[in-house]
């Protein structure tokens, strides 16, 4: 069993902007992390009054997972340092209950379809007691160190 870093170590993320509070799998074509909704969790600050999350969150905990297996690879392979990672889009995205309720622990996955060196394709889904919650897919784009310059 291999032991994770937290979330934010494989992301360019700071709080409060990271979504995720554990991983708990990164295989070569999957990633699997979970959050809790909850008023003392890392997603507190986006909560409606009724201690739920809206459901367009769904397609950044998608991403940001995908972001914790792009992150774990670069490091596996020797860098200090995580990469920026940009979501391009999204491809039916679906969360029919509309939010995911308070105290409900979120497990996203997500599976790689397609990648190169810049772009990536991956399934992603967000689960709670085995139930699909929200789904779709996502394409990324991992800029290099020149493109990133040009932008920022």
């Amino acid at each position: 069993m291999t032991d994770y870093l937290a979330p934010q170590r494989y992301l360019p993320h700071e709080a409060p902007m990271c979504l995720l509070e554990n991983v708990i799998e990164v295989t070569e074509t999957s990633a699997h992390c979970q959050v809790k909704v909850s008023p003392d969790g890392v997603l507190a600050p986006f909560l409606n009054s009724d201690g739920a999350l809206p459901g367009w969150f769904a397609i950044e905990i998608i991403a940001q997972t995908v972001g914790v297996w792009s992150g774990w690879h670069t490091m596996r392979a020797g860098e200090e340092s995580v990469g920026v990672g940009m979501l391009i889009g999204g491809r039916g995205l679906r969360c029919p209950a509309g939010q995911f309720p308070a105290q409900t622990l979120l497990e996203c996955k997500v599976t790689l379809l397609m990648s190169d060196e810049k772009i990536g394709s991956f399934e992603g889904e967000i689960l709670a007691d085995n139930r699909v919650m929200a789904s779709g897919r996502v394409n990324t784009y991992q800029p290099d160190k020149n493109e990133l310059k040009q932008l920022f």
